[in-house]
C-alpha cells in the first residue's frame, strides 16, 4: 500500500469523524450539516490554509535583500530539487524549528524560526530546508495544512456541540448529553490520532528525499538532534496555542507533557537519525548504530565521509 493511498484513507477517516460527530450531536440532520461543514472547510483549506498558518505564527516574508544567505541557500536547494523557488519566511521565535506549506510546488512557502537560523550551523540549516523542500516536492504540504485545518475545525465543532447542542431534551441527539460529552472528549483525540498517522507516514520519506537533495544525510541528522534538544527547553507559545498545527514542523514544537507525549505527531527522532546515519554508511536502516561523525561549526564544509555530490554551495 503506497504512502499516498494510506494518506488518502486517513484523510477520508478525518472527514468521517466530521460525520460521526454530526450524527452524535444531531442525528441525520446533524450529520448532513457536518458534511457540508467538512466540504466547506476543505475548500477553505485548499485556498487559504497556508496563508492562515503563516499569519498564525507571525511569519514575515524575506528576499535576497533582507536575508541574503538564507534566501540564497533555499534558492540553490530548490534548484537542486528541480522545484520552483518557494516564498521564504522567517518566524521570530527562539525555538529552532521550520515547516513548509502551500497547495502545490508553484504556490509553496518555507518558514524557519530565528532560533533555527541562530542556533544551527549553515550545513544543518541546509539539511532542514532540504527536508522542507522534500515535503513540497512530495506534495505533502497540501495534505498537512488541510489536516491542520480539519483537525482544528473538528475540535471547534465538538466544542460547539458541547456548549450549544447539549440539552437533554434534544430529540435529534441519539445519545443525549452523555453523547455530547463523549464527542467533546473523543473527537479531538481521534483527530490527533489521524494527524499522528499522516505525519509519521510522510516524515521518513521527506528525511530520505531531503538528504538526497542536500547530498549529505548527516547534515539533517545533526540538525534533528540539535532541534530536538532545544525544543525540549525552549517553548513555542504560538504552537502551544495552536496544537493542531504541530505536525507541520520538522520536530514537534510542543513540550511533550501529558497527552502530547503519548500521541506525538512525529516519529521517533532517534529512529529518524539512525536511518539518516545509515544512508551515510550504506547499511540497512535497522540494526547497530554506525559511528557518528563529529559535529561541525558554522561555515565549515565537510570533505570526506559522505556522498560525493556537492552541497548547495558548490
Amino acid at each position: 500500500m503506497s504512502g499516498y493511498f494510506r494518506t488518502a484513507i486517513l484523510l477520508a477517516g478525518l472527514t468521517g469523524l466530521f460525520l460521526a460527530v454530526g450524527f452524535m450531536l444531531g442525528g441525520r440532520g446533524g450529520m448532513m450539516i457536518a458534511l457540508l461543514f467538512a466540504v466547506a472547510t476543505n475548500l477553505f483549506a485548499y485556498w487559504n490554509s497556508d496563508k492562515m498558518v503563516l499569519r498564525m505564527y507571525g511569519a514575515r516574508q524575506v528576499d535576497a535583500a533582507r536575508a541574503p544567505q538564507f534566501y540564497t541557500m533555499v534558492q540553490r536547494l530548490a534548484q537542486r530539487a528541480g522545484l520552483p523557488m518557494p516564498k521564504v519566511y522567517i518566524i521570530d521565535n527562539p525555538q529552532p524549528n521550520a515547516f513548509a506549506t502551500g497547495r502545490n510546488p508553484e504556490n509553496a512557502a518555507v518558514a524557519a524560526t530565528t532560533g533555527l537560523l541562530s542556533r544551527l550551523s549553515q550545513e544543518e540549516v541546509a539539511g532542514v530546508m532540504a527536508h522542507e523542500l522534500a515535503h513540497i516536492k512530495n506534495r505533502d504540504t497540501l495534505i498537512m495544512t488541510i489536516t491542520a485545518t480539519l483537525a482544528g475545525a473538528l475540535s471547534m465543532l465538538a466544542n460547539f456541540g458541547l456548549f450549544f447542542g447539549g440539552s437533554s431534551d434534544n430529540r435529534n441527539n441519539p445519545l443525549g448529553f452523555i453523547g455530547v460529552i463523549l464527542v467533546a472528549i473523543l473527537a479531538p483525540l481521534g483527530a490527533m490520532l489521524v494527524q499522528m498517522a499522516i505525519s509519521r507516514s510522510r516524515e521518513y520519506e521527506a528525511d530520505k528525499m531531503g538528504a538526497e537533495i542536500s547530498g549529505r544525510p548527516d547534515w539533517l541528522a545533526d540538525a534533528l538532534e540539535g532541534i530536538q534538544d532545544s525544543a525540549r527547553r525552549v517553548p513555542n507559545q504560538a504552537a502551544e496555542n495552536n496544537p493542531a498545527t504541530a505536525h507541520m514542523f520538522i520536530i514537534n514544537p510542543l513540550h511533550g507533557r501529558g497527552v502530547d507525549s503519548l500521541f506525538s505527531t512525529h516519529p521517533s527522532t532517534a529512529e529518524r537519525v539512525r536511518r539518516l546515519r545509515a544512508m551515510m554508511t550504506g547499511s540497512p536502516p535497522r540494526g547497530h548504530q554506525p559511528p557518528q561523525p563529529p559535529r561541525r561549526t558554522a561555515g565549515s564544509v565537510p570533505t570526506s565521509g559522505g556522498p560525493s555530490r556537492r552541497g548547495p554551495w558548490g
